[in-house]
């Protein structure tokens, strides 16, 4: 499949919706008039851009529908799309999937989330800067309102999903979120759940494509008549979790499709080798800076070993967060451990050379130790970037999407 295009930013003239937001309801007669009406105002006010509402009603069996169809009558920029099959999931992938508007954007019809965040959320889709963008409750300029069962939970699912599937997003949950429209048109047929777990496997899958995820801290005051089954969403994101994590430990978990051209991924593979090469340089001064001042009391071999082992922890950090573009914690312990096998991979060649060293030249100078040393130490440098491109960072490697 070809890549994504060049994210371009939006004209600032336009005639046809640029935002589409969907409210997906079931059975919400008494929030959906006040809430829609509500979201209609302040888009009015505050949207420099032409918008559009779209309220997608999952099969409700009370006066939802009717609701619904008046205020589509009655409100312009507002649309109603009736599915005849529950699940939030579902309500988006139809009302995403039929929108002609270049971002696509939902919330929950309770308003729990204040709309000031709403034009924060859409302008990196507009602007070209981002491909998705979410709200978030557990980021540090975040003021949240709810009760601890709910909080405790909200934080348990989070923390589970960055130490099962390394994800680097912070909050997978929140109900307020936006797509651009190409973006959604490659993700949508890719993502296999149809109710609550729908946004997670979306994330995932962007975030391991390498697509750019803007996070905007919010504003959210729990809804305390929410109706959803908390023990059922539970065990179905679990299973939801446990079916992404077979997909990825087998290497079936689709992105060819949404990785962005060439010119868009930061220097591609000669980005990365610049990048690392200026770590490596940072890593090697310091490397023979603490083998000179710990040779003298530790002897060669194991002032080797601690010079390396400090530099390879920095090191790795470093090339994580600058060379791979990863961001956040997620997944940082599994990628030390990982780089100290490659680390003793460089050990292992370093050593070797200076013990061959000492078995060829006995006595040899300390300026000679230094230069074999550095010389060996180069050489694991580039075994180390390709171990690292290709074993430590893989998905990375493979959305081709390193961002610095």
């Amino acid at each position: 499949m070809d890549q994504l295009p060049l994210r371009t930013p939006l004209s600032a003239h336009q005639r046809e919706p640029v935002l589409d937001v969907v409210v997906p309801v079931f059975n919400e007669q008494g929030d959906l008039e006040r809430s829609v009406r509500r979201l209609h105002a302040h888009l009015r006010e505050t949207f420099p851009y032409p918008f559009r509402i779209t309220v997608a009603d999952n099969a409700s069996t009370d006066a939802t529908p009717l609701i619904a169809a008046r205020l589509a009558a009655e409100l312009p920029e507002t649309e109603w799309l009736r599915l005849e099959a529950k699940g939030r999931g579902r309500a988006l992938h139809a009302a995403w999937s039929g929108s002609p508007a270049p971002v696509l954007a939902y919330l929950d019809v309770d308003l729990s989330t204040d709309l000031a965040a709403l034009l924060p959320l859409v302008a990196p889709l507009i602007s070209g800067h981002s491909d998705i963008a979410i709200g978030t409750r557990l980021a540090r300029g975040s003021r949240v309102v709810r009760g601890p069962r709910r909080e405790v939970i909200s934080r348990c699912y989070n923390a589970l999903l960055r130490s099962t599937l390394a994800v680097g997003f912070s909050d997978a949950q929140c109900g307020f979120k936006a797509v651009r429209r190409d973006v959604a048109e490659r993700l949508l047929p890719l993502v296999k759940d149809s109710e609550w777990f729908f946004d997670t496997e979306l994330l995932v899958i962007a975030e391991r494509a390498g697509l750019r995820i803007h996070e905007v801290p919010v504003d959210w005051v729990d809804d305390p008549d929410s109706r959803v089954d908390i023990l059922a969403t539970a065990l179905a994101d679990l299973r939801g979790i446990a079916r992404i994590g077979r997909a990825l430990a087998r290497g079936t978990l689709p992105t060819a499709g949404l990785r962005r051209s060439a010119e868009d991924q930061q220097g591609g593979l000669v980005g990365q080798l610049l990048r690392f090469g200026a770590v490596g340089a940072v890593s090697t001064v310091g490397y023979v800076l603490l083998y000179a001042l710990l040779r003298p009391e530790a002897g060669g071999q194991a002032a080797n070993a601690l010079a390396l082992l400090a530099c390879a922890v920095a090191n790795t950090a470093a090339n994580r967060r600058l060379t791979f573009g990863l961001r956040g914690r997620g997944g940082a312990l599994r990628h030390q451990a990982k780089g100290l096998l490659v680390f003793a991979v460089g050990l292992a060649l370093t050593s070797g050379s200076l013990a061959a060293l000492h078995r060829l030249v006995p006595g040899a100078a300390r300026a000679t130790e230094i230069g074999v040393l550095v010389a060996a130490n180069l050489a694991a440098t580039l075994l180390r970037f390709l171990l690292l491109r290709s074993w430590v960072f893989p998905a990375r490697r493979a959305a081709g999407s390193p961002a610095a």
